[in-house]
This record gives structure tokens, C-alpha cells and sequence, in this order.
């Protein structure tokens, strides 16, 4: 008689248990990061009224009699299906798509959270809403070194990035074949005159290039090509250009622009930049990559993708490099899928100031909840397998999202009816032995 009323008690503990577990779940259904639990119910232990016996004799055999005693909790797992992600915009806030871990610092502790509102505080540290430290690593002159210990990720506030010299520009476009130097046109003999500083139409292009000094000052210089040869006549065509650079205008109408070192003469067979046109048109020397024209040292032009067809002469400058020096003033970054923390400087350059370290574990579920959506390993979540966002099995990083609570309120709702009605049928159970009880004292009278 007293096996029901115990074996009710443990009904009543067990859906107990499963009510608290739903309950916080509901209530965690904004929880950015949050990761719902199941309950699992077992039976406990079941005593044997009968053992069970072999056929023998041509008798059958006879099953065990057992009457078990109630019901116990096996265990409590959590769901670590993706949540759903809730755009946010801010660069701070960062989202796991995939499987993986923030790594954050507590003391001398590492804790990991799938919750990745971020900010980064007054002495440039990476930390939670709650003010623990991510991890990762911090770059030095914009190379992260992922093979090293991760530590704090800190922001380098007034680092700067010193002046480059422009070497190299790039130019696209088109430089017209249509308009052939004539030695008995003056205005179009491809030889122009020194002391006429007007261009002339049709076989003088310039291009205005903004290029940077040893001090980051900018300057302008100019692109002139000029047509000099009557060369369409050939088979196949053949065009050529003089390529020269020319200094910054002085003001001056009366004076030319002043010659950055000395000019080059390119030639375009089949509208296309050449080297030597006697060699085979397959040859890959044949094809002009680069070419030196200016000062000391000369800049570097490239012109592979510059022809020379019939139309319009649509030339122009598609590429610098070069710049001024700049500053990290401002906490003014992006954050790329792979987790690098991506720095814009005042000069407009961008460098990588760091990157997100992210962590895994074989068995995700013998993690610890230690608050604050963070959780600690234990001796059966395997140790923390370190990498980078995106590599080794690793998520990669969504910037300006968090990841939604993963809880189904349907769900959670059809287990709250489901726990409610096991707990009154549990109760039922002590309610029904207490009455024969009193049926068995109330037979003396």
C-alpha cells in the first residue's frame, strides 16, 4: 500500500521538475543566445515479486513479477539547434552561424556564450554586456598571428598609419584609332609644338592622376598620351602612343606643365599594348604589363588594360596606390565573416585590428550554464577546441545580428499541459491511497 503513495510522491517531484524547466524556458524567450532544456524521465528502481523461470519438464517458463517505484529525473539536456538571428545593425553585435563558441574571460577563467552583443569599453577592450573579456587575438600592423594564445582583443585608439609614396597607377579605357597623325596637317602631324600649349583634339589625350608624396601631400599630375605615328596602314594595325608625365600647373597660363622624367613610346597592335611586334602574338612577353615613365623613383604605369580601338577616347585612371597618414580615432570598424575586426583609419585606409577567437567541444551538452548566457566545460564536454571563425568545422560570424533564443513557446506550451496533467494524475495517485487507507483503519468500529 505505501509503494503508490511513495511512488506518487515521485510523480508529483518529477513533473515538479518538468514544470520548472518549461517555466524557464518561457521565460527566456528573448534571451539572446538562449539554449532551451528537456527534461527525461526514468523509472527507478523496480522490486521483484517473482524471478522469472526456464521451461522445463514440458512446462513453460514463468516472466519476472516486478512492481516498480516511481519515477526519477535522467537527466536535464539542452537544445543547441541555431536560434533564429535578429539584425540589429551595430558592428559590436555578432552572430554564429554554424556551431561554435564565443570564448570570453572570467578572472583566470574561460567561459563561453553563443551571446554576442559586444562592446568595447573605455581602455579599448572587446568585453560582453556583463563586462567579460572576449578572446582572440589583436593584430599587429594589420596581421592577426591565430596560431598564438588567445588573450583580450583590445582596440589601438590614436595608432596611426604613416604617409606611402605613390608607385603605381592603373589605367583603363580606350584611346581612339580613329584619327590618323598626318605629317601635311599641322594640327595633326603627331609632334607637338613647344611653344602651343593648347592640345590638340584627336591625337593628345590627358589624364589627370592624384598621387601622394613621401609626406602623404597630394599632388597632381598628368597623364599625356600623344599619337605619333601614321602606322594604321599597316597589317595588322598598329598604333603608337608617347606616354609622359607632367608636373603640377604652376599657375601660369603661358607656362607648359613641366616633363616628370622621360616619356615612353607604347605600341597597341590590334588594339592591343605590345612590347616588340615581331614577336609571335602569342608570346606572353609580348603583352606590355607595366611600363617605368616620371621621377626617381619612376612610377609604375600599367596599361594592360588600356586599347586602343576605333570610337570615342574614354581613357582614365582606374587605380592608385599611395596615401596619407591616418589615424584610429574614432571606434569606427566592421566585423568580416571569418571574425576579423576591421579598423577604418581617418585617412579612409582600413586594417585589421584583430579577430575573434571561437571554440567547439565534442560533447556540447556536458557544458555547464553558469549565467549570464555563459557556460564552463566540464569533465565531460571534452576540452575547448580553439580556431578561427570559419575553419576546422567552426561557424562563421554574422556582423549586426544576434542569435534569438532557439525556445518553441508551441512546444513549451504543450509541455506545460503535459507536466500540469502528470502532476494531477500523480496527485490522484496519493489522494486514492489515502482513501483506502481510510477504508482499512475505519473497518474497526
Amino acid at each position: 500500500m505505501l509503494r503508490s503513495l511513495y511512488s506518487g510522491i515521485s510523480g508529483l517531484n518529477a513533473h515538479q521538475r518538468m514544470i520548472d524547466v518549461t517555466g524557464n524556458n518561457i521565460a527566456n524567450v528573448n534571451t539572446t543566445g538562449y539554449k532551451s532544456s528537456q527534461v527525461q524521465f526514468n523509472d527507478t528502481l523496480s522490486q521483484m515479486m517473482g524471478a522469472g523461470g526456464s521451461p522445463q519438464d514440458g512446462m513453460a517458463g514463468t516472466n519476472p513479477a516486478q512492481v516498480g517505484l516511481g519515477v526519477r529525473v535522467g537527466g536535464i539536456t539542452a537544445n543547441f539547434s541555431q536560434g533564429s538571428a535578429q539584425t540589429t545593425g551595430k558592428s559590436g553585435d555578432m552572430m554564429i552561424q554554424g556551431d561554435g563558441f564565443f570564448i570570453t574571460r572570467s578572472g583566470n577563467e574561460s567561459l563561453y556564450t553563443r551571446a554576442g552583443s559586444f562592446f568595447f569599453d573605455a581602455n579599448g577592450v572587446l568585453a560582453t554586456s556583463t563586462g567579460e573579456p572576449v578572446q582572440g587575438w589583436t593584430a599587429v600592423d594589420g596581421k592577426v598571428n591565430s596560431a598564438a594564445k588567445p588573450g583580450d582583443i583590445r582596440m589601438p585608439l590614436g595608432a596611426t598609419i604613416p604617409p606611402e609614396r605613390t608607385t603605381t597607377m592603373t589605367l583603363k579605357g580606350n584611346l581612339s584609332s580613329d584619327n590618323i597623325p598626318d605629317v601635311n596637317d599641322k594640327d595633326n602631324y603627331g609632334v607637338e609644338d613647344p611653344s602651343d600649349p593648347v592640345a590638340r583634339p584627336g591625337y593628345i589625350t590627358t589624364i589627370p592622376v592624384k598621387v601622394f608624396d613621401e609626406q602623404g601631400g597630394t599632388h597632381t599630375v598628368t597623364a599625356k598620351f600623344t599619337r605619333t605615328a601614321m602606322d594604321n596602314t599597316q597589317d595588322p594595325p598598329i598604333s603608337t602612343w608617347r606616354v609622359q608625365l607632367l608636373g603640377e600647373d604652376d599657375g601660369d597660363p603661358l607656362t607648359p606643365l613641366p616633363l616628370v622624367g622621360p616619356s615612353v613610346d607604347v605600341q597597341f597592335q590590334n588594339g592591343k599594348p605590345v612590347i616588340d611586334n615581331t614577336a609571335p602574338e602569342d608570346d606572353p612577353l609580348n603583352i606590355l604589363k607595366t611600363i617605368s615613365v616620371g621621377a626617381n623613383p619612376p612610377y609604375t604605369v600599367d596599361l594592360s588594360d588600356v586599347t586602343s580601338y576605333s570610337g570615342n577616347t574614354d581613357a582614365r585612371v582606374f587605380d592608385t596606390d599611395g596615401q596619407t597618414a591616418g589615424a584610429l580615432t574614432s571606434l569606427s570598424y566592421t566585423v568580416s565573416d571569418s571574425g576579423e575586426i576591421i579598423g577604418v583609419y581617418s585617412n579612409g585606409l582600413k586594417q585589421t585590428l584583430g579577430q575573434v577567437a571561437m571554440a567547439t567541444f565534442k560533447n556540447v551538452n556536458g557544458l555547464e550554464k553558469v549565467g549570464n548566457s555563459l557556460f564552463r566545460t566540464t569533465v565531460n564536454s571534452g576540452y575547448a577546441q580553439v580556431g578561427e571563425p570559419g575553419s576546422a568545422g567552426m561557424g562563421q560570424v554574422i556582423s549586426g545580428a544576434l542569435e534569438m533564443s532557439n525556445v518553441d513557446l508551441a512546444q513549451e506550451f504543450t509541455n506545460l499541459v503535459v507536466a500540469q496533467r502528470g502532476f494531477q494524475a500523480n496527485s490522484r495517485i496519493i489522494t486514492t491511497s489515502d482513501e483506502i487507507l481510510q477504508e482499512l483503519v475505519s473497518m474497526k468500529r
